[in-house]
């Protein structure tokens, strides 16, 4: 039987076997000694999974202090857009500069979101604490978080590399964690799923709002959350619990936390590129832009069918035969953000299921 444990230096959930008294966490890599375990907690299952009431989040092992001079943020809206292009590398992408400013110029003048209130990290950027490097990356989304209150609506998109790597804690359905890759991936490492819920998920308030929009290969469950809306091409869908077994909780702190993602966690573009299982993005910022643009995102049901219908008629060109191309799109598609021989089906995830075609999308 397995028992649940923190972490005595960053108190991460740790899964504790029947009989061992000490265990190595798998984050920090202290040792923590056991005195007294403590039967980690079932969760609930079946028609009640709507109705869970989350308990405390526990404090988030990665408390980074922010460095400035970052934006003060202005009135209940705040946004960080990172848009990373890897140039001079062999990993290096098209376009994800251009899904930053298309996303940029969408909140500003679709979403009204205040232009002092939303940190831009590409490579572009003057300010060494705005370029995408794996520690500025960090102390966005600590800034992004930072002061919530009921009321807030914030957003992270994310366009770049993403990857998997080996999960040990069995936390993960499918064994691995999802992790996003930084400039400096290669040398300062990637920043995992884990890191990520609890930096900008755990923290949000009841009343308060977060969107993620992450477009990278590899980006399901990104924000690890724990509901993922499973549908399928007629439109019909059902919520998974990716509730760990552990019976740790990664959703909020009470308040409402959706993503969009560019593909299923085992997806990729056929596109490779000479990085394993790492591949070019855009297309899904696009198609995310497109359906705002077009009028398909009344709520979130008709925002993820409209995404998903884009994406199946690359083969087309995005379904641009129609002539309809805004000057978001015409921006986003001169900008060779596009790459052909997209495989990949948009996703979303939540803290909380809820009715997708009912529920009004607003940021």
């Amino acid at each position: 039987m397995l028992m649940l444990v923190n972490c005595s230096n960053c108190q991460t959930p740790l899964q504790l076997p029947s009989g061992a008294r000490s265990i190595r966490c798998a984050i920090c890599h202290a040792i923590t000694h056991i005195a007294t375990p403590r039967t980690a907690p079932t969760p609930p299952s079946g028609s009640a999974v709507s109705h869970f009431q989350p308990p405390m989040p526990p404090p988030s092992p990665y408390n980074h202090a922010i460095p400035g001079p970052l934006p003060s943020g202005h009135g209940r809206k705040k946004a960080v857009i990172c848009g990373i292009s890897y140039r001079y590398s062999r990993h290096e992408l098209k376009g994800c500069l251009n899904d930053a400013k298309c996303m940029r110029y969408l909140l500003i003048n679709k979403f009204q979101f205040p232009a002092d209130s939303i940190l831009m990290l590409t490579e572009e950027e003057t300010d060494p604490y705005r370029i995408p490097t794996k520690y500025n990356i960090r102390m966005a989304m600590a800034w992004l978080v930072a002061g919530c209150q009921p009321g807030d609506s914030l957003v992270f998109h994310y366009s770049g590399h993403g990857s998997q790597q080996r999960n040990y804690t069995g936390d993960e359905v499918d064994g691995f964690d999802e992790t996003l890759c930084p400039l400096d991936f290669e040398t300062q490492g990637m920043i995992v799923d884990d890191e990520i819920n609890a930096t900008i998920v755990r923290p949000i308030p009841p009343g308060a709002k977060l969107h993620a929009i992450i477009d990278a290969c590899h980006s399901g469950t990104m924000l690890d959350l724990p509901f993922l809306c499973r549908m399928n091409r007629s439109g019909q869908y059902v919520w998974e619990d990716h509730r760990p077994r552990s019976g740790a909780w990664k959703g909020s702190n009470g308040g409402e936390v959706i993503s969009f993602s560019g593909c299923d966690d085992d997806q990729t573009s056929a596109d490779t590129s000479s990085l394993a299982r790492i591949t070019s993005t855009g297309a899904m910022t696009y198609c995310f832009i497109q359906a705002i643009e077009r009028g398909h995102a009344s709520t979130y049901g008709s925002m993820l069918n409209s995404m998903r219908s884009s994406i199946q008629n690359t083969g087309s060109g995005l379904g641009l035969g129609d002539g309809i191309v805004t000057s978001l799109l015409t921006m986003l598609v001169t900008g060779g953000s596009l790459s052909g021989g997209m495989c990949q089906e948009p996703q979303l995830s939540a803290c909380q299921p809820f009715d997708v075609y009912t529920k009004p999308f607003s940021l």
